[in-house]
């Protein structure tokens, strides 16, 4: 049996036997948000904020977390400490819970609150040191109109098709744009850009999600005295970048030095990627 806990409405279950059923409609309909969070030397990463927009997006679906935020707080510093790991990846989850067939949430009851706490590796360590290669994907970002992308909903699918097209392609990555052809982010990150020494970053009316680490990096530009944009992007400005790089949760920074089988910049990670990548790591575990 699994020595990992995980966390399920106040309960604690191994692994083999941590199960939700099967008419939940967050397996049904992917009805449910959910946070990725970060744990480095035993420090959650920048919990709050990660808290607040899994609140902001359940009240964006009408979704009542059955849990108040300080509760959740110590639900998840307890999940950590049970499974006894001083770096690790937190995924927490709320489904709208079980019911019987049908959209309408009137037909569920019970929301589940789920916390899982493992290792996590997103990319290969020697594309940490070298950087990656990604291609455009041609499945666009989430139509603002239809549903807001500043939701971390459970419901992925077009991210997913991205990240397809990219292993298709033999890529680990995708950029995606969204439906007026801009930069939107990747399928699992935010993007950046260096152009002339200037850092920059799609804004938030461009479909982007609004990420954790993407704001710690932005700020720690500001401290490092690195000219900081957040403008409407095209590929054409990625492309003819001097460097880029990404950021997420999961990802942490990484360099991307080629896109669409073009180089960017010398195809090498740039020093200003290279000089955020540290202050990150150092932020993190500070």
């Amino acid at each position: 049996m699994s020595s990992q806990q995980i966390f399920i409405n106040g309960k604690y279950y191994s692994k083999e036997e941590a199960v939700v059923s099967v008419f939940d409609h967050g397996l049904l309909y992917g009805d449910g948000v959910f946070e990725g969070l970060r744990v480095y030397e035993g420090k959650v990463f920048r919990m709050e904020q990660h808290l607040k927009r899994l609140y902001d997006s359940a009240k964006a679906i009408l979704l009542e977390i059955p849990l108040p935020i300080e509760a959740m707080t110590d639900a998840v510093l307890e999940t950590v400490e049970k499974n006894g790991l001083a770096n690790c990846y937190i995924r927490l989850l709320i489904t709208r819970g079980a019911g019987t067939l049908g959209l309408g949430p009137e037909r569920t009851s019970n929301p589940q609150v789920i916390i899982i706490v493992d290792k996590i590796s997103l990319y290969p360590e020697e594309h940490y040191r070298n950087g990656l290669e990604i291609v455009t994907a041609s499945t666009i970002r989430n139509h603002p109109g239809a549903l807001s992308p500043r939701i971390k909903s459970l419901n992925y699918l077009n991210n997913i098709m991205a990240k397809c097209e990219a292993s298709k392609a033999g890529c680990l990555e995708a950029l995606m744009l969204n439906h007026k052809g801009e930069v939107s982010e990747c399928t699992a990150d935010n993007i950046f850009i260096v152009k002339n020494g200037v850092l920059m970053t799609p804004p938030t009316d461009a479909g982007i999600l609004e990420g954790v680490t993407r704001e710690a990096v932005l700020e720690l530009a500001v401290e490092a005295g690195i000219p900081t944009q957040e403008k409407t992007l095209t590929r054409h400005d990625v492309y003819v970048a001097d460097e880029c790089f990404m950021t997420g949760t999961a990802a942490e920074v990484i360099a991307v030095v080629r896109i669409d089988s073009r180089p960017i910049g010398d195809a090498r990670p740039g020093p200003i990627t290279l000089k955020l990548q540290e202050l990150f790591h150092k932020l993190a575990r500070s």
